[in-house]
């Protein structure tokens, strides 16, 4: 199973990500994911939300996990992970990651401590989504670096738009020294209030400035009081109100996620169906061993036209 690692991203507070995480993440399960969600927050607001009201009684939380990766020690199958009635699985946080922040700082590979951890569980899941914290510090490095993806919740509102080219910077830093795969998926509009002009005029603005280099997702997620009740309730904006506006925006976001996945699989097998397909077939594992089986097997494998691609395709493939 191909995991696709979304990391729920902005150093600014309030703009609907850990809301977005766990609805998305159910919204996937729905679809017929297999999600799991991982707090990277210390405050455990993901975690509170889906139904743990007290993350610092949790026996094991992510900081136990990444803690036992620094220690080189084993870490059982399914640890910690909790299960939510609509679907998805969680790995809960607690306020120990904020001594486990500390730590990282003094650490070997102190960028690549959740990566370790997430390779653990590839091939479990189609998706994990981490809900990272309000801040651009290491924990939030740590969840780009694993990262293959990454979508910007924004508030519909200037100063919070504003903010985001220091977010922008630091995933380019990451994706330029850690993490070459790390894509963004786009801007995700969050609580906008649609009578106004100002939000539509904000939209215009990120759509202006963002829209030529990065994805302004179609979908805005309308403000909503009822939306604010749900974490108090334990369960997502679908079991709490299905026909609202924020679900169906949720559905929505869903459906644009899922379809840009499906048009990146184009993207990468229209590079040349045939080596596509052999790479496939092959383990999808580096474009090194899949030259190899051609020599091996023959060049009548995949055809002379794929042959004369092989090291273009190759490139392509491993930048994808």
């Amino acid at each position: 199973m191909n995991t696709q690692i979304i990391a729920i991203a902005n150093q600014k507070g309030g703009v609907g990500k850990t809301t977005t995480c766990a609805n998305l993440g159910i919204g996937l399960a729905q679809a017929g994911k297999k999600v799991l969600l991982i707090d990277g927050d210390p405050q455990g607001s993901l975690t509170i939300s889906l139904g743990n009201p007290q993350p610092d009684k949790l026996p094991f939380t992510l900081s136990d996990a990444m803690g036992k990766i620094l220690m080189d020690q084993p870490i059982r199958p399914g640890e910690g992970i909790l299960h939510h009635v609509e679907g998805v699985d969680l790995m809960p946080a607690d306020i120990q990651l904020s001594g486990m922040e500390v730590s990282l700082v003094n650490a070997m590979s102190r960028e690549t401590v959740l990566r370790q951890y997430l390779d653990t569980l590839k091939g479990q899941y189609s998706h994990i989504l981490i809900d990272c914290q309000p801040s651009l510090g290491m924990l939030t490095v740590n969840a780009l670096a694993a990262a293959n993806r990454i979508i910007i919740p924004v508030q519909a509102e200037y100063l919070p738009a504003k903010g985001l080219e220091q977010l922008l910077s630091t995933v380019s830093k990451v994706k330029r020294q850690i993490n070459p795969k790390l894509q963004i998926d786009g801007i995700l509009l969050t609580m906008v209030d649609n009578r106004t002009n100002f939000a539509k005029e904000i939209a215009a603005l990120l759509r202006d400035t963002y829209g030529s280099k990065i994805k302004v997702f179609g979908t805005e997620i309308p403000h909503s009081v009822r939306a604010k009740e749900i974490s108090a309730e334990g369960k997502s904006i679908f079991a709490h109100d299905p026909g609202g506006k924020v679900a169906e925006g949720y559905r929505n976001l869903t459906k644009e996620v899922l379809k840009l996945e499906k048009q990146r699989e184009k993207s990468r097998a229209g590079i040349c169906p045939q080596v596509f397909t052999f790479y496939l077939k092959n383990g999808g594992k580096t474009m090194a061993d899949v030259m190899v089986k051609i020599l091996m097997k023959g060049a009548k494998a995949i055809g002379k036209t794929a042959a004369i691609l092989i090291i273009w395709t190759a490139h392509k493939l491993e930048n994808k």
